[in-house]
């Protein structure tokens, strides 16, 4: 998600529109109670911020819900009133309505539900669209070098965000859709795990469902930059049986090397950042191609003239609420999707969660399957 500079961009427009419904409205107390609504509604990402990381228990879990979701649909609410009034202006200056149509009731009426059931109505379609888990398949070809193998099965996903909020079905459907496809090796691209106020008993059931996965050549993993907010998570990684690469690579039978990056934001064991790409691949043998892990798409130059065959990274959602993910296309070389850097291939999903608001209008909530030949 985008937000910092860009709700402050926003809160001019923001005031205008609530000022805008606000003068629609007919009766004192009728625009009191807007003023008091508005007021909620523009308080509800901090409100949401601060009780998803210092409550627990369900009342916080919905209210923090609420909070969030109030976000995408402020930002769909001044589209909405901006869009009415510059179509009303362009209608009077056309010819089309006049200042006496305008002041009847039934006018103001159309102009207030427009303004106000559109961004509701887009808002709870982003709200299905969030927990509507899809498969995105890619078909790669990978230099065969030494490989045994003609082809191969690779499930990727990224970005789960689990808390105490997440709905249990989500990892549930997950695993089955997952397991339905009997994929030969299963990555997990980071941001698995969010906050520090997910109970112990909750964190057990998603461990279940990781550990229900199955693949003939095991579940690997890296870390996401919010893998550590709530603390070490290396005990739930042991429970669900991820096996985290944390700057170094492994040999998947005679098919491929996998190579894991640390988080750009993490630091090792002895106080370090991590590795370049090169350092990491360097000990890498070269008779079998390298798929490389990064939950984040970025140093793509480097990965561009590194040994790196494909990369598969999450991190950017693509952006969730539309059009935000335009931005991100400035922020991300491959915001999502296939891209070519160099001699790289680079996928980047959407995510099977998000952060934030459980809101998604850009794009939908997915699972990679990548489907690798070998020539």
């Amino acid at each position: 998600m985008y937000l910092g500079r860009e709700i402050l961009m926003f809160s001019p427009l923001l005031l205008y529109a609530g000022v805008r419904i606000g003068s629609l409205l007919r009766g004192t107390g009728t625009r009191i109670a807007w003023a008091a609504v508005f007021l909620l509604l523009g308080g509800g990402y901090p409100a949401a911020e601060a009780l998803e990381h210092r409550a627990a228990g369900v009342p916080a879990q919905v209210l923090s819900t609420l909070g969030y979701a109030a976000l995408p649909f402020l930002l769909y609410l001044v589209t909405a009133v901006l869009a009415v009034d510059l179509l009303t202006g362009l209608a009077r200056l056309g010819g089309l309505l006049s200042r006496e149509k305008l002041r009847r009731p039934g006018s103001r009426r159309v102009r207030l539900g427009l303004m106000l059931l559109v961004p509701a109505a887009v808002t709870a379609f982003g709200a299905w669209n969030f927990n509507r888990l899809e498969f995105r398949e890619y078909r790669v070809v990978l230099p065969r070098k030494s490989a045994k193998t003609e082809r191969l099965t690779i499930v990727f996903a990224a970005d789960f965000h689990l808390q105490a909020r997440t709905p249990r079905r989500i990892m549930e459907r997950f695993a089955d859709k997952v397991n339905a496809l009997e994929p030969d090796l299963v990555l997990i691209g980071g941001d698995i795990v969010e906050g520090g106020n997910t109970p112990d008993e909750k964190l057990e059931h998603e461990a279940a469902q990781f550990r229900r996965l199955r693949s003939a050549y095991g579940v690997y993993g890296v870390l996401g930059n919010h893998d550590s907010f709530g603390g070490d998570r290396s005990s739930f990684f042991e429970k669900a049986g991820l096996r985290m690469l944390r700057d170094e690579y492994v040999r998947i039978d005679a098919s491929i090397y996998l190579a894991g990056r640390l988080d750009g934001r993490r630091r090792t064991a002895d106080g370090g950042g991590r590795k370049s790409i090169d350092d990491l691949l360097a000990p890498v043998p070269g008779d079998l191609p390298i798929i490389l892990l990064d939950h984040r798409p970025t140093d793509l130059e480097n990965l561009g003239r590194s040994r790196a065959d494909l990369q598969l990274s999450g991190h950017t959602h693509n952006a969730q609420v539309f059009p935000l993910n335009f931005i991100a296309r400035k922020e991300y070389e491959i915001s999502w999707g296939y891209g070519v850097k160099g001699r790289s291939q680079v996928i980047v999903t959407t995510g099977v969660q998000g952060w934030g608001p459980p809101v998604r209008t850009a794009g939908a909530s997915e699972i990679v399957v990548v489907r690798v030949t070998f020539q």
